[in-house]
């Protein structure tokens, strides 16, 4: 998997939370009650939103360090093996654990590229015992937490913040002790299925940032355009329509690409967003979360136009 972009290796990005054995499937349609279904295709690989972000990161020419829990079951070799071959360090909060790491089990919908997904997440290890490394902080350009292995997330952002390392938080879903992770980050990049207590829409989500000091929040929503504040202007990013072959994974990889290009000081928020709309827009004109990679243009095409997409692809629709 070569890097075909202008990578610069001074970027280090530490990237903290989940890591998962995916097994990917894609399907005609989704088997009902007591029905079996032939894949089309499969891909096996490491997932999660940090380690995906990670490889994003990684691949995009950045140096990535992932913190998380891996275990040594032999399906953990799936999720060292992948993770090495993608140039990710790892650091395993549960090398000494003998449990299975968590496993999805996902299928995609060949027709709309839609994904159906069961994991068991981070409750694949009930108890873990761990520490935070001041090590992993050195030379660190930025944090991302994504709240899974929370008290982890919380006590990383913490030790960023107090070096001055910018965190973002991917919002994936509101988990218990977001209030004390949210407290600690500068940055959020949440799906549109993030709701914290009390917010009915996306406005209060807004708000509700902007009252806990973060100024600097969008709001992934599918094939829809990005809904942004920043610095207290508010507006939209729109999404470049493509005919979507699998959208697993890509608001990981939007969240890699934003770090990779957020940390590097001549682009802003809304630069670093539409970079990252960009990558995680090609990404879902491909079946899984790496073949994106093999055929990818490089960062200075994917900003002029995203090649060939509506002769290619013959039509309408999704993103990040």
């Amino acid at each position: 998997m070569a890097v075909k972009s202008m990578g610069n290796l001074d970027l280090r990005g530490l990237f903290v939370g989940l890591s998962t054995v995916d097994f990917a499937y894609l399907v005609e349609a989704l088997p009902g009650r007591n029905e079996k279904a032939s894949a089309r295709s499969q891909q096996i690989s490491a997932g999660g939103p940090a380690a995906n972000a990670a490889v994003a990161f990684s691949f995009l020419g950045g140096n990535s360090v992932l913190v998380t829990a891996v275990g040594h079951h032999p399906l953990g070799d799936v999720i060292r093996n992948d993770l090495n071959h993608c140039a990710v360090s790892l650091r395993d909060i549960a090398s000494e654990h003998k449990e299975a790491p968590p496993v999805s089990s996902i299928f995609i919908t060949r027709k709309s590229g839609e994904r159906t997904v069961v994991s068991a997440n981070a409750n694949a290890f009930p108890t873990l015992e761990w520490r935070v490394d001041p090590k992993w902080f050195d030379g660190a350009s930025t944090l991302l937490v994504d709240g899974h292995y929370m008290p982890l997330c919380v006590a990383a952002a913490k030790q960023a913040r107090s070096r001055a390392i910018p965190v973002l938080l991917d919002g994936g879903s509101w988990k218990a002790g977001m209030h004390d992770l949210i407290a600690n980050v500068d940055m959020v990049i949440c799906s549109s299925d993030f709701r914290p207590p009390g917010c009915r829409n996306e406005s209060d989500l807004f708000e509700f940032l902007s009252a806990k000091g973060i100024t600097s929040a969008a709001i992934t929503r599918g094939a829809e355009a990005i809904r942004y504040t920043h610095n207290g202007v508010n507006g939209e990013l729109p999404i470049q329509r493509v005919r979507v072959v699998d959208t697993l994974g890509a608001g990981d990889i939007l969240h890699g690409a934003f770090c990779y290009w957020a940390c590097q000081p001549e682009h802003g928020f809304l630069d670093s967003l539409e970079f990252a709309a960009r990558i995680a827009t090609f990404s879902c004109l491909y079946f899984g979360t790496r073949a994106w990679m093999e055929v990818f243009p490089g960062t200075q095409a994917i900003m002029r136009e995203l090649p060939d997409m509506h002769e290619r692809t013959g039509g309408p629709a999704v993103a990040s």
